[in-house]
C-alpha cells in the first residue's frame, strides 16, 4: 500500500522544517525533528563525499549540526522528494535532492560554498507525527564562487 496524501504532505513538512531549522540556525528545533535513537551519517568534504561519518543519538548528532554556526548564512532549497512505503505502515524512506549554500565572509569578500546533495532518509510514524529515524546526505559537486553581499 502507497503512502497517503496526508503522510506525505507531513513528510514534506519535516523536510522542509529541518532545513528551515538548519538555515535559521534554530539547532534545538532541527534537533526535535529525528527519533531519540536516530543516526545522522554525514559526508567529509572536501575530501569524501559519500556518507562515512555517523553520529548517533541526541548529542552527537547536536554536535554535528553545530557545524552550520561555523558560516555566516545557509540556505538550502529542496529541489525534489521521493517518498516511498515501507511494509510496516509507519515506517517510509525519502530521497531528498536539495541545494546548500553555505555563505562565509572573508578577507578578500563573501564566498558562496554550493552543495548539490541528496539525503537519503528513513522516517518513523510517532504519537506527534513523522520523525527523521537516519538521514544520510550525500554531496554530488561542491562549487564555490564569491558573492556580493551577505545579510
Amino acid at each position: 500500500m502507497g503512502l497517503s496524501v496526508s503522510d506525505r504532505l507531513a513528510l514534506a513538512d519535516l523536510v522542509h522544517r529541518y532545513a528551515a531549522a538548519v538555515d535559521d540556525q534554530k539547532l534545538d528545533a532541527a534537533l526535535g525533528l529525528f527519533a531519540e535513537d536516530a543516526e545522522l551519517v554525514l559526508p567529509e568534504p572536501p575530501d569524501v563525499l559519500t556518507p562515512v561519518g555517523r553520529h548517533r543519538g541526541p548529542a552527537a548528532i547536536g554536535a554535528a549540526l553545530a557545524a552550520v554556526t561555523n558560516v555566516g548564512r545557509t540556505h538550502h532549497s529542496i529541489d525534489s522528494q521521493v517518498y516511498t512505503p515501507d511494509s510496516n505502515p509507519d515506517l517510509a524512506q525519502g530521497r531528498i535532492a536539495a541545494t546548500a549554500h553555505h555563505w562565509s565572509r572573508r578577507q578578500d569578500g563573501v564566498t558562496d560554498l554550493v552543495w548539490y546533495l541528496r539525503y537519503d532518509d528513513e522516517y518513523l510514524r510517532t504519537e506527534s507525527g513523522w520523525l527523521i529515524v537516519r538521514r544520510a546526505l550525500t554531496i554530488d559537486a561542491i562549487e564555490t564562487r564569491p558573492a556580493r553581499r551577505l545579510r
